[in-house]
């Protein structure tokens, strides 16, 4: 692994993992380097186990390991490093411009479908069987806060909001937030509000919400894992999140016709983050489509304090 780290471009492309999953061809545009080499580095990284690889389609992502001796070393290494170094720093910049690039193609996506978003999800998944098996899932008594993350158009939001004393939709698209303002207006949700926001860094206090929901939100995202660490920060102990987004699958024309970053993902990953998260998985369902299968995750924030975050 020593070896492996121990050349100053190998230790760039860690520094970049290490901030989120990335393609070959985005660390290439980073780096200003040819493929070949930078995929030669990435193999290298790889076999020694300091980088992880995986496949969705046509592309192959590379993150740090999230385990063991590989990822302790990789850790130390990168801590041990001075991240205001010139090419380090200019890294970390290139690497900005590359996810300012990512976020503008999906905003352009939303606002560009935002009045036929519920229209494209149908093209997807039979809403009206989800949305029942979502009901089913609802609380079975009026709970305090609810947030709805990535609101859209905010169905959701309108289903969910009768079980809340009080109720928040969360979205970067403006133009989302005004289809989501109409609808809870046309509902009578009066105690309903909608915000614009990050959902990486919620404009809302720690521990504020005894009920979260992220419907297909987290296929959207270069950095999944660190919503949840959001939602973790934002749930009640005590409180529930519902997680609802594709299982895994081929159909690589989603990235390109709809701004899908990820192409589902596996129930193992999603119970390593909510886990790293300090959170509790303890129910999933599935339902399954034509082509597209929906995964649905329960998870729940301990009331004790005897699982942290990792």
């Amino acid at each position: 692994m020593l070896r492996a780290a121990a050349e100053a471009t190998r230790l760039r492309m860690l520094a970049l993992c290490a901030e989120g999953e990335l393609t070959v061809t985005e660390i290439t545009e980073i780096l200003d380097m040819t493929q070949p080499a930078v995929s030669r580095h990435l193999k290298i990284l790889t076999e020694a186990g300091l980088l992880i690889r995986f496949r969705e389609g046509a592309w192959v992502f590379h993150r740090l390991a999230d385990s063991g001796e590989a990822n302790r070393l990789a850790v130390w290494l990168l801590n041990s490093t001075d991240t205001n170094e010139h090419v380090l720093r200019r890294d970390a910049e290139r690497l900005g411009e590359v996810r300012a690039h990512r976020a503008a193609e999906a905003e352009a996506y939303f606002r560009a479908n935002a009045k036929t978003w519920d229209a494209i999800r149908s093209l997807h998944v039979d809403e009206a069987e989800l949305e029942a098996r979502l009901l089913r899932l609802a609380p079975k008594t009026t709970v305090g806060d609810y947030l709805d993350i990535g609101v859209g158009a905010g169905r959701i939001l309108e289903l969910f909001a009768p079980f809340a004393s009080r109720a928040a939709g969360l979205d970067i698209s403006r133009e989302m937030l005004a289809l989501a303002r109409d609808r809870i207006a046309a509902a009578g949700l009066t105690h309903c509000s909608v915000r614009h926001g990050n959902l990486y860094a919620a404009p809302f206090d720690d521990s504020q919400f005894d009920l979260i929901t992220a419907h297909q939100v987290l296929h959207f995202l270069d950095n999944p894992a660190k919503a949840i660490f959001e939602v973790a920060r934002l749930l009640k102990p005590g409180g529930t999140a519902i997680l609802v987004d594709f299982a895994p699958h081929n159909l690589d024309q989603l990235r390109h016709n709809h701004a899908h970053r990820r192409l589902g993902f596996a129930s193992s990953e999603v119970a390593r983050w909510t886990h790293d998260a300090g959170l509790v998985l303890f129910d999933e369902d599935s339902l399954p489509g034509n082509p597209l299968t929906v995964s649905i995750w329960r998870t729940r924030k301990p009331i004790s304090a005897d699982h942290t975050p990792t």
